[in-house]
């Protein structure tokens, strides 16, 4: 992923290595003091290589899994397009014939490898293999000569079909085909062709490649391919013709002749002159290319947002590692310094020492990276077949690429090593005199007064800078600028109030400010970016742990009377509190570490407990009392089907059924996200048929859905559009708006109208293709007239909604209904059990992201355990002398598990607070939950659950360092300092 990223981050790890090599060989003083380090203390070593390796690993982690969803896609294009690079639908009757012969004279085009005409048909077909009957009603039959597919494409290269043509009587069917009628070589099935069934033999099957897996646009085709001279005979037999389709394949291989797609439309287009404008061309190499790239982007983008929080708290625990190395080495740093070692070099040894441990981390990190992808993948796949339609979802294959690995390499290497920088920096400031004696820095004298002025400018820049920003709902801006102006107005405040006031109160600012910008400017989730998130994430939590930390006296309150007690456990108990409030920075940075963690699953949770919640309204507002959708073949069935239903409704116990007028179509984003136009399902409603199925938002002047509809039949510019119009990946957002217009197209004729949005559906599934036709179709829907005003004889009546009467199951009518109906190629769909399932896969999705975030979670009790452990070697002293003194061993033991617990419990009670109280806000005012009206609940099993899984296993990552310190003897202790 991101390969135009790969240069500008190898040339800055490149600078960086070649800094540090200088420093190595330039500073042999400080290159002993760093490697001596690294040996002496292997134990921590162990722990700082372990930070930084989970760093790199969710880095390249995230990577991984858009990588293998643009892999995912891209496999597509082989799968159901091999050297396809264009395709041509001719019209009907003799301009389809003239089509064909125009097009054939490309074939001498030298950017052009070959063009192919067939003939296709929507069948469906039947088998009864070892007494099972097995039917499929959306097979695609073709007539092609074998031998010209064999040649089509590059010369060496496989189309996908070869063998001979089958015999009359014979079909060859591709492996989906055969996977769905459970049939082998040699085996029977029926198959209907314009509605009328013939029986034909197996004569082979072939793998789902090239020409075999080719479609008209869906993910997954059922092909069937019958000997030279049959669709054409069964066409005539039933008054009509079968489809004409020419393919073109474009010099190169199957990826590479995308390339020559804009110049290859060109010269189809001139081919055909005026005809170009009854033929419907098509680019479908590019389409699915390009939406491998924005899939493996989106996927890619959403991982590493949430991985993002994990990398913040890898760097925390690396910051807090060398903060505690620098408080040990304290009284040594102090007498080098004093014997003449410049601090430049003092920084240099601690960033070598760090820049070793991350050398030593990256490779383990990129090994676990990747399995860490591996597993995401695993997992997806059976996520994402529960997002599909008719075995249409896309097929996840793990992949990883070089460009990948070597981003997250040093994407994990720079964040380590500029971390360990700016810890070194800041460790290095200290009193030579204090550090020699051992003794806490005395406070510093005031702010200069060039800081404050330098600082007071920026802040007041940064504010101005904030209006325009909040003005126009700039995501990252509208957090990030008030909050910086906020932070560089403390020189200034520092003049005139108390630190600890100051700090009090710019925290909980920047805090306010976080959780209240939804409610001012509600526009500001409205956008595919995933930085906001990271964004407020980091802000909501630095700030409450900031306002925590500097306030602690006021926590700790409740539990006053605990900490009194003249007791053992009170003795305990304050042993346990007092070395985080003196050590607030330490404290401060694992506070954070949880804080950040806990708050993202949190929300996770919540998220998947709102879909929940919301899943009934969402099936009522999208079926409007419709139980099935029927998608059939208007060649055979016609109106036919429609009357059939109506007139035998006690039979199959149906109510009602309301046809719905299809076409297909392109139009402009009225989102401006794309300037390409987006291919549609233009959906036809007859006036008045439906009324039932509600808005999100409406048309000003319209104040109840049925005006809305009503003004779609009286009017034909209004159309209305779903939430996900143009959908390009991300959280959902509010890109147009009722009034908004966009341009609507017969791609056939070139025919053009501008449409008005008249609303925004809460939900549009009912007006999605059933079939799975294709992967990235948004509806359209007007009222029928204007629908055939616009498309002319391409509108036909392909679809119908039904409503079941009382007592009848959907899910058993659309089985009966798929076996009776075969012939005309009916799938039905019932609407509530699809609804339904596909909430389900989206709850596993989070779920799915909350196991990739428990890196980071590990990473926050790491960082715990690291503490600890650091804690024993440097209480070493004061343990034996509290030892000496007739304190117990048990005693030690417990103030260590209850400090522990203590910062483990306020990290964990900042997070869900943090968690819920932003989910709450997102729910009531972003777009992204529009439609979703099961009200807010508070998931408190997932958060219980959560809590209790994180604290135990705080406990136990600190029950080595409190056994270590309980076992210390007073003796030893007091007399050796190591």
């Amino acid at each position: 992923m991101y390969p135009n990223l790969l240069l500008p981050l190898l040339v800055a790890l490149a600078l960086a290595l070649a800094a540090l090599v200088l420093v190595a060989v330039r500073q042999p003083v400080s290159r002993r003091l760093a490697f001596r380090q690294v040996v002496r203390r292997r134990t921590e070593a162990a722990l700082v290589i372990g930070g930084s390796m989970l760093g790199t690993a969710i880095v390249i982690g995230a990577l991984v899994v858009g990588d293998t969803l643009d892999f995912s896609v891209r496999q597509e294009a082989y799968r159901t397009l091999g050297p396809v690079d264009e395709r041509v639908i001719a019209p009907p009757g003799p301009a389809g014939d003239t089509v064909a012969e125009r097009l054939a004279a490309l074939t001498g085009d030298p950017d052009v490898d070959g063009v192919l005409t067939v003939r296709a048909a929507q069948a469906s077909a039947l088998s009864s293999t070892a007494g099972h009957p097995a039917a499929e009603p959306r097979v695609l039959a073709w007539q092609m000569d074998f031998a010209d597919a064999s040649r089509f494409g590059a010369p060496g290269g496989d189309p996908g079909l070869d063998g001979p043509n089958p015999e009359p009587g014979q079909v060859v069917v591709n492996e989906p085909l055969a996977r769905s009628l459970n049939v082998r070589t040699g085996d029977p099935l029926i198959l209907y062709l314009f509605g009328t069934p013939g029986t034909y033999r197996v004569e082979r099957v072939l793998p789902e490649q090239g020409l075999a897996g080719v479609g008209l646009g869906g993910r997954l085709n059922r092909n069937a391919f019958l000997a030279p001279g049959t669709l054409d005979a069964a066409a005539r037999a039933a008054g009509t013709e079968a489809r004409s389709v020419t393919f073109v394949s474009n010099r190169g291989g199957v990826e590479g002749g995308n390339d020559l797609t804009p110049q290859a439309t060109a010269d189809i287009r001139a081919a055909l002159g005026p005809l170009a404008e009854q033929a419907a061309i098509d680019t479908p190499k590019q389409t699915v290319l390009r939406d491998a790239k924005q899939a493996g982007d989106s996927l890619g983008a959403l991982f590493l947002m949430i991985g993002s929080f994990s990398i913040i708290a890898g760097a925390l625990l690396l910051v807090n590692i060398f903060v505690m190395l620098g408080e040990e080495r304290k009284a040594q740093m102090g007498m080098v310094r004093a014997i003449g070692m410049k601090r430049s070099r003092l920084v240099g040894s601690f960033t070598l020492e760090g820049a070793a441990y991350a050398l030593m981390s990256a490779l383990p990190g990129v090994g676990i990276g990747i399995a860490v992808g591996w597993g995401v993948a695993v997992v997806a796949a059976e996520i994402f077949q529960g997002w599909s339609v008719g075995g249409s979802s896309i097929r996840i294959a793990f992949d990883v690429t070089p460009t990948s690995v070597l981003n997250g390499l040093a994407l994990g290497l720079l964040i380590a090593l500029a971390a360990i920088l700016a810890t070194s920096v800041r460790i290095s400031r200290f009193n030579i005199i204090a550090a020699i004696r051992d003794r806490p820095a005395s406070p510093g004298r005031g702010p200069r007064r060039r800081r404050v002025a330098v600082a007071t400018s920026l802040a007041v820049l940064c504010a101005v800078a904030a209006v325009p920003a909040a003005a126009r709902s700039q995501p990252d801006a509208t957090y990030l600028l008030p909050a910086l102006a906020l932070a560089l107005a403390a020189p200034a405040l520092l003049l005139v109030l108390p630190r600890h006031t100051v700090t009090t109160l710019l925290a909980g600012a920047v805090l306010a400010w976080t959780l209240l910008a939804p409610v001012v400017r509600p526009g500001i989730f409205d956008t595919p970016s995933m930085s906001v998130y990271v964004i407020q994430g980091a802000l909501a939590a630095f700030s409450a742990v900031i306002l925590v930390s500097d306030n602690q006296k006021w926590v700790l309150r409740p539990v006053r009377r605990l900490l009194e007690r003249p007791s053992e456990s009170g003795l305990a108990a304050r042993l346990a509190v007092a070395y985080p409030l003196a050590k607030r920075f330490r404290t401060g940075a694992t506070l954070v570490m949880y804080t950040l963690i806990v708050f993202v699953l949190v929300l996770l949770t919540e998220i998947s407990g709102i879909l929940r919640a919301g899943v009934d309204g969402v099936v009522d507002d999208a079926t409007a009392g419709y139980s099935l959708r029927l998608d059939h073949n208007p060649q055979v069935a016609g109106g036919d089907l429609v009357d059939e239903l109506r007139n035998s409704p006690s039979s199959y116990g149906i109510s009602a059924v309301t046809p719905l007028l299809n076409a297909t179509g392109r139009a402009t984003d009225p989102g401006h996200r794309d300037p390409r136009p987006l291919d549609v399902a233009v959906v036809g409603v007859p006036d008045g048929a439906i009324t039932g199925i509600t808005f999100r938002e409406r048309l000003p002047g319209l104040a109840t859905d049925p005006a809305v509809w009503e003004t779609l039949a009286a009017d034909p510019r209004y159309v209305v559009l779903d939430g996900y119009f143009g959908s390009t990946g991300g959280p959902a957002g509010d890109y147009y708006d009722p009034g908004d217009t966009l341009v609507v197209t017969d791609p056939r004729t070139g025919r053009s109208e501008q449409k008005v949005i008249a609303g925004v559906l809460s939900n549009g599934m009912v007006f999605y293709p059933g079939t799975g036709a294709s992967s990235t179709t948004y509806p359209v829907v007007m009222n029928e007239g204007a629908a055939r005003e616009l498309f002319g004889a391409q509108a036909q009546n392909a679809s119908a909604l039904v409503r079941t009467a009382p007592g009848t199951s959907p899910d058993d009518l659309a089985t009966r209904l798929q076996g009776e109906q075969l012939s005309s190629s009916l799938v039905a769909t019932p609407i509530e059990s699809e609804i339904r399932e596909q909430f389900d896969s989206s709850t596993a999705f989070f779920r799915l992201m909350q196991g990739f975030l428990a890196l980071g979670l590990g990473v926050g009790i790491t960082g715990l355990g690291v503490v600890m452990v650091r804690a024993v070697r440097e209480r070493r002293r004061t343990i034996g002398i509290l030892r000496a003194l007739g304190f117990r061993a048990r005693t030690v033991q417990r103030s260590f598990l209850w400090e522990s617990a203590f910062v483990a419990v306020e990290g964990i009670v900042l997070g869900c607070l943090l968690g819920v109280l932003t989910t709450w806000l997102m729910y009531r005012n972003s777009a992204a939950f529009a439609g979703l009206e099961g009200g807010f609940p508070i998931e408190w099993a997932g958060i219980g659950a959560l809590g209790a899984a994180t604290f135990t296993a705080s406990l136990l990552a600190t029950l080595g360092p409190a056994r270590r310190a309980a076992a210390i003897r007073p003796a030893r202790a007091v007399r050796v300092t190591d």
